[in-house]
């Protein structure tokens, strides 16, 4: 295996390169196609075994990171993350995605004795205008964009018609966990890990393939992509430049608000009349 200094980074278009971009396509075939071609999901394997299987022939360092990205998302794609809100699969989901969180880190701190996955939470420093007025502009942007995403491609179908107020609640809490778990898992484990061994935008582009992918799956479909790929490179960005978890976390949750909302009206528009012109 080839030296690695703390300083470097991979190019793309090297051996390092190409196993995170086998990743990457695992990802795509796991849970992209393979949410539309069930028969072909299992071939997802293939890249990602074959991903690892070169890394180990890179560096030490790089080759446990993404075997931590692999078994992660190999974990992951042994269960449904299509929208359920079932007792049943709220609890399997919660294990499963509270593992991949879990688990990475404490391998990453405690085996590998590195601190790449952090949750900095900037104490002291009050946020600045600008990023008020993004949070502001998100509100905005959501609320003009998702309705017209949501209910003119038909894609709200993919969640409950929910009806009673439990299963509202339900909705809610599920829409805003899965939210917070994506800063957590996709940020602050994928990206970071992937971050150590390449440039910012190598990183974030091949963390934004796997994010989009699992964000298919769990029901942004039709053109969903033309909107969460610019949303998971944002995200990544606002972490980097704010240093500040919870301020990255709020930017995904008013969005996800705005989401829940319109998948409640778009089943009950008449309850919910809240979105004119869709």
């Amino acid at each position: 295996m080839e030296a690695e200094t703390e300083e470097q980074r991979w190019s793309v278009v090297s051996w390092p390169g190409l196993s995170a971009v086998l990743i990457a396509v695992s990802a795509v075939i796991l849970f992209g196609i393979g949410t539309d071609l069930p028969e072909v999901k299992a071939w997802g394997y293939v890249p990602m075994l074959a991903g690892v299987g070169l890394a180990w022939t890179t560096t030490v360092r790089f080759a446990r990171d993404l075997s931590v990205i692999a078994g992660a998302l190999a974990l992951i794609s042994a269960i449904s993350v299509e929208a359920d809100i079932s007792w049943g699969n709220i609890l399997r989901m919660g294990i499963v995605l509270s593992t991949v969180v879990i688990v990475p880190f404490l391998i990453t701190r405690y085996w590998f004795k590195e601190k790449t996955i952090v949750y900095p939470r900037r104490y002291g420093v009050p946020w600045t205008k600008l990023e008020w007025a993004w949070l502001v502009f998100v509100i905005v942007v959501a609320w003009a964009v998702l309705p017209q995403y949501f209910i003119r491609t038909g894609v709200y179908l993919n969640w409950p018609a929910v009806t009673q107020w439990h299963e509202i609640l339900r909705l809610f809490i599920g829409v805003n966990a899965v939210g917070l778990w994506d800063e957590l898992f996709f940020i602050c484990t994928v990206f970071a890990l992937l971050r150590r061994h390449f440039d910012f935008w190598t990183a974030n582009v091949l963390m934004s393939i796997i994010f989009v992918s699992f964000l298919w799956e769990l029901g942004y479909r039709s053109i969903g992509p033309v909107l969460t790929i610019p949303f998971a490179l944002v995200q990544a960005v606002i972490f980097t430049r704010t240093k500040s978890l919870p301020y990255t976390v709020t930017v995904h949750l008013l969005f996800d608000a705005i989401v829940f909302l319109t998948i409640v009206a778009a089943h009950h528009p008449d309850a919910l009349p809240i979105f004119p012109g869709v």
